[in-house]
């Protein structure tokens, strides 16, 4: 029984590690292109690092959103179908 849980409690984290991944990336590398762009050209305007980010960001949600459905989508049954085996 506790491993059960365990074993949920980590797989939980690895599909949220996994949904969160592809936004944190493409977070990081605009971040990188950008400060690398600003040293270069000393340019130091918050919002050519902050808007170029978020941007990219929803980019990458609204074209990753039926792979994170699904995800979500199958995680969220494979739980449900674990709840007889949590009955007693």
């Amino acid at each position: 029984m506790e491993s059960t849980l365990i074993g949920l409690g980590v797989q939980t984290f690895k599909v949220a590690l996994s949904l969160a991944l592809p936004m944190l990336l493409a977070g990081l590398l605009a971040g990188l292109a950008i400060s690398i762009f600003q040293a270069t050209t000393q340019i130091n305007e918050m919002t050519l690092s902050f808007v170029p980010k978020i941007i990219l960001v929803v980019t990458v949600v609204i074209f990753s959103m039926p792979w994170m459905m699904n995800t979500m989508i199958e995680f969220t049954t494979n739980i449900f179908n674990m709840i007889p085996t949590f009955i007693f």
